[in-house]
């Protein structure tokens, strides 16, 4: 395509030349025929004072025609090249605009020529840079913004704990056994919240950056999840949660690293678990109707999401405001954990939710990974690593 845009260029040229040759002729041809009238005005202008020779009127009238066709075939040139050299000066203004740090500016695409795939390049990589920018400015924004909240979330509980360790300090004399206990349980409970904090960050940290391995074996995905409900049936106990798991297959073997795989959905239900007691109901299917992906939906019938925050719930850091009014301890971590190891499998994760059908975390897997498809997907992950969506809800 660039080699017809530069023979395109190089035949206006000679179009352009053809053209000015052959009404330079044209005139001089013209002149060449009136020789008669042009020599008797020659000797009536000069031959009066002798500035002309009558016997070199001839070659005196030739060369003044040569040279009104040469000036007419340089005229017709210029003419029909102005517009692509007010083309190149536009691009080349466009260009000192653009180092200068104006990346508003746009090149109108003229024609199919060189010049203009200049300025469909130029337009490209002035868009190219103006997104760049932008993309650098909402990372040092969600850096700030995760530095305060990494702030705020590892102080709140480390106040608590050096709270009431203070108290425990002061004077033991005065605190009875049951008040005792219960700072001590306190703090306790704290420094495991902290804890589970640092060890969520450290974790995320490694697989965002490619430095978990991810170990491919052949997993049944119904017996993890029967396995999984199976644990957490002291919990569903504990919230007085009904826990109903359905599953289309009695057995389906995946490729996939077990341990990721667990924590994945150890973190969703354990999500909805804490966000979705009031519902009394929690409910895991595990779908496969043939073909590539497996699908498990772990539904709540709890708080509902707000539809303005969908968008954002696998954001770091990000819990919606109902999440951080209550106790139940969320380190809007989870779901970004979650949505890592979805993405290191080759797979997806939605989210809906509303009154009539709760909420719903609806995960896809792949069935079959190859160790070189693995290394792709953690290839891509780390390459989007600026954008990836991660949180809790």
């Amino acid at each position: 395509m660039r080699e017809d845009m530069k023979r395109s260029f190089r035949g206006k040229i000679v179009i352009n030349i053809a053209i000015g040759a052959v009404i330079s002729l044209i005139v001089s041809f013209v002149l060449i025929y009136n020789m008669g009238a042009i020599s008797d005005a020659l000797m009536w202008i000069g031959g009066k004072d002798g500035l002309i020779n009558p016997s070199n009127v001839q070659q005196v009238a030739m060369g003044l025609i040569t040279a009104v066709g040469i000036g007419v075939f340089v005229l017709v040139f210029f003419l029909f090249q102005y517009n692509q050299s007010a083309y190149v000066k536009d691009i080349a203004n466009a260009m000192k605009r653009i180092s200068g740090g104006d990346l508003s500016v746009k090149v109108p695409v003229l024609g199919d020529d060189e010049l203009s795939y200049m300025a469909a390049a130029l337009n490209a990589l002035t868009e190219d840079l103006r997104m760049l920018i932008e993309r650098e400015r909402a990372s040092e924004k969600s850096k700030n913004e995760l530095i305060t909240n990494v702030a705020h979330d590892l102080r709140t509980p480390l106040t608590s704990i050096l709270g009431y360790l203070e108290l425990l300090c002061a004077d033991t004399k005065k605190l009875d056994d049951d008040v005792r206990l219960q700072y001590t349980t306190i703090a306790r409970d704290k420094a495991k919240r902290l804890q589970q904090l640092i060890e969520e960050l450290f974790g995320l940290t490694k697989m965002s950056y490619g430095r978990m391995a991810v170990h491919l074996s052949k997993i049944d995905i119904a017996k993890l999840m029967e396995q999984m409900i199976d644990e957490f049936y002291p919990v569903f106990e504990d919230k007085k949660l009904e826990c109903i798991y359905h599953s289309d297959v009695n057995s389906l073997i995946i490729d996939a690293d077990g341990d990721l795989i667990a924590r994945l959905f150890e973190n969703l239900i354990n999500n909805a678990t804490k966000y979705g007691a009031d519902g009394k109901q929690l409910r895991v299917n595990v779908r496969y109707g043939g073909g590539e992906y497996v699908t498990i939906a772990v539904t709540n019938f709890g708080h509902i999401i707000p539809e303005k925050e969908l968008p954002f719930i696998f954001d770091k850091f990000y819990r919606v405001e109902q999440s951080r009014a209550t106790t139940t301890g969320g380190t809007g971590l989870g779901l970004a954990i979650v949505k890592t190891i979805v993405d290191l499998h080759g797979g997806s994760i939605e989210v809906e939710s509303d009154l009539e059908n709760g909420t719903t975390f609806t995960v896809r897997l792949r069935l079959h990974i190859t160790e070189e498809e693995q290394l792709f997907f953690q290839g891509e992950h780390n390459d989007e690593l600026g954008n990836l969506p991660a949180a809790e809800s």
